[in-house]
């Protein structure tokens, strides 16, 4: 499929931020209530010796439409890159995204086995898999820009929700402000706890970077492995509707994953 001016200019944006967030401070419209709080939240995922990649392994139900799959899970992941494989009862899936200095990259294969490049504008949020990788990301990024947005309810839990988005100088105001709306998240602490509740942000049809469809990530079930606290279950929902539920049975941390496990096919 032939890029877009528009997408290419992206492209060119969110090199332009990667190179920024290597050399210049956090920026100084970050909220500080917000970065104590993202901080805390990673105290309380993991508080012990740095992890530097997991693999988690269990169940996972599938939700398409009137369709239904059951099967396995397998998750893989470093700071900079996640793969999700599905054997289901109606075929493998995986997602694989991995970012780079030269800007993110990702692939979906379905059932048939064909690798499909997934579109530009939906790579450039963290697609919230293992959420200590997702916040530390966030937390250490100075071209983030993290808001305290309150105090609130999410999903029937007090929470603490902050926000954020990335920032870069870029050649007109109006691509600097769809770059932010591209990279908004959401995050969603336990108030008590600190630990992430939710994670949410949006994707675009490929032809169409305007046109936001919700997705909002869930984390329940939280278990301490390994020194690190993990949520043993993780769904997924798009457009307010379960698409994918995954329940973990084992977690393996620092066992040594290379990054050309994230090589797209």
């Amino acid at each position: 499929m032939r890029s877009s001016p528009r997408l290419l200019t992206l492209f060119a944006l969110f090199c332009a931020f990667v190179t920024a967030a290597a050399q210049t401070p956090t920026p100084s419209t970050n909220s500080l209530q917000a970065v104590a709080a993202l901080r805390s939240a990673l105290t309380a995922l993991a508080a012990g010796p740095a992890v530097n990649d997991v693999t988690l392994t269990g169940t996972a139900e599938r939700f398409a439409g009137s369709d239904d799959e059951t099967g396995t899970v397998t998750y893989k992941a470093l700071p900079s890159g996640s793969r999700l494989d599905l054997s289901l009862s109606g075929g493998t899936r995986s997602d694989i995204w991995s970012a780079s200095s030269s800007g993110p990259v990702g692939s979906w294969t379905g059932p048939d086995g064909v690798s499909h490049a997934m579109t530009y504008q939906n790579l450039l949020t963290d697609p919230g898999w293992f959420p200590l990788f997702t916040l530390a990301n966030l937390s250490f990024s100075s071209s983030t820009v993290l808001t305290y947005v309150g105090t609130g309810t999410h999903n029937g839990v007090a929470t603490i929700h902050i926000s954020a988005s990335q920032q870069v100088a870029a050649s007109s105001g109006d691509d600097t402000a769809l770059l932010q709306h591209l990279t908004q998240v959401d995050i969603y602490l336990d108030a008590t706890t600190l630990v992430p509740v939710a994670y949410s942000f949006n994707i675009h049809p490929d032809d169409n970077a305007l046109l936001d469809i919700p997705v909002e990530v869930r984390y329940s079930g939280y278990q301490t492995i390994n020194g690190i606290r993990i949520p043993l279950r993780v769904q997924k929902f798009v457009n307010n509707t379960i698409a994918l539920d995954l329940q973990f049975q084992s977690a393996v941390v620092n066992s040594g994953i290379s990054s050309a496990s994230f090589a797209l096919p």
